[in-house]
């Protein structure tokens, strides 16, 4: 690959870089707070192409003398003339981060993946109050199985998440955690009983309005604790800004 092509490349991916992480596009491949980096790494990206493209400038004059004796040179590495054209191939992924965003991971992803719930270190008060306490699903969830629901009994719960189906019907309520991006991706689910509407769409986003209940299940695909939510209200809602939710292995 030729220099141009060096630094071409270079803008673009920069390029790209400051595009994601000023729009929401980052969001589809790390978690909110690595923003700044997505930031920083762009910048450095273009900032570097423009110094090769001025050091190659720079040393453009110094070697114009040996251009006489480069014309005279037989035309012995025909390959070489073709490279830079074929290197320009690899912007086609670079392209296609800005033309094509991938979609949040979602239902699929879910039920072929086990429930990431971890015993939390603690469980911070929660305030009072008799409106609808909105909860993470992890958050629910952590309480739920690792803490009885001590804090949770009597009161009305509100969460957000999507929905899931495993192989029997069963509904889930779910989010995908990010320790870092969506790489590492993973789902807690809470399963749904009550009054849940009759039908569902895996990947509808939902805001769930229930009450605590003791009953659980096993996830089928690692038997890991899933708790219920009793559902007596629910509707769907448009998706998050942040589909992930960050905090769920805090």
């Amino acid at each position: 690959m030729n220099r141009l092509a060096q630094t071409a490349l270079l803008f673009l991916l920069g390029a790209t870089l400051l595009h994601a992480g000023t729009t929401d596009l980052y969001l589809r491949y790390v978690k909110e707070g690595l923003r700044p980096l997505v930031l920083l790494a762009g910048a450095v990206l273009i900032a570097t192409a423009a110094a090769t493209l001025w050091y190659d400038r720079r040393a453009t004059p110094a070697s114009a003398h040996d251009g006489a004796s480069r014309a005279s040179a037989p035309a012995h590495d025909h390959d070489h003339h073709r490279e830079p054209r074929v290197s320009w191939l690899l912007t086609l992924p670079v392209l296609a981060l800005i033309l094509v965003a991938p979609p949040a991971l979602g239902s699929y992803s879910a039920s072929h993946t086990g429930t990431a719930l971890t015993k939390p270190f603690g469980f911070p008060a929660l305030p009072a109050g008799d409106t609808p306490l909105r909860l993470a699903v992890a958050d629910y969830a952590g309480r739920a199985v690792y803490d009885d629901g001590r804090a949770l009994r009597g009161r009305a719960l509100k969460i957000t998440g999507f929905v899931s189906l495993d192989r029997d019907g069963t509904p889930y309520l779910v989010r995908m955690g990010l320790n870092c991006c969506a790489a590492d991706a993973q789902p807690v689910k809470i399963a749904l009983s009550g009054d849940i509407p009759p039908v569902l769409r895996p990947d509808t986003w939902l805001e769930v309005t229930g009450t605590y209940t003791p009953r659980r299940t096993k996830d089928p695909v690692n038997n890991g604790p899933i708790p219920y939510l009793e559902v007596t209200t629910a509707r769907p809602v448009p998706t998050p800004h942040d589909p992930y939710d960050e905090t769920w292995n805090t």
